[in-house]
């Protein structure tokens, strides 16, 4: 996803806090109409994935994924795969690269993702 005109810009994380990123144009799009029905819960949600993406303590709302969705690629680097509640439908996936503190969005939207309708 290219930058321009009139675009938000997202400031670099701050010392001890993680980047942020998209992994792809459809988890960009996803963000938007999630902000756009819940503006305050996601931006909660960025909160957290800014200063406790990975929390010892996992919650019903925010947890790691689990079988085969427990993990996910994202440029060659295999990363644990974990979800935030938004909405009773809104969820963001995301892929938790530790080593280099970012979170990788791989899926984000006002639905339930349909991998889990296993």
């Amino acid at each position: 996803m290219s930058t321009g005109r009139g675009d938000r810009a997202a400031p670099p994380a701050p010392e001890g806090q993680w980047e942020v990123r998209f992994a792809d144009a459809a988890s960009a799009k996803g963000w938007e109409s999630l902000a756009q029905q819940a503006r305050g819960n996601t931006y909660r949600a960025w909160v957290t994935l800014r200063t406790d993406p990975t929390p010892r303590d996992e919650t019903p709302r925010h947890h790691r994924l689990k079988g085969a969705l427990a993990h996910g690629t994202h440029r060659g680097r295999t990363c644990e795969q974990w979800q935030i509640e938004v909405t009773g439908g809104g969820r963001i996936w995301y892929l938790a690269d530790t080593s280099r503190f970012t979170c990788w969005i791989t899926f984000a939207g006002t639905g339930h993702p349909r991998a889990t309708d296993h």
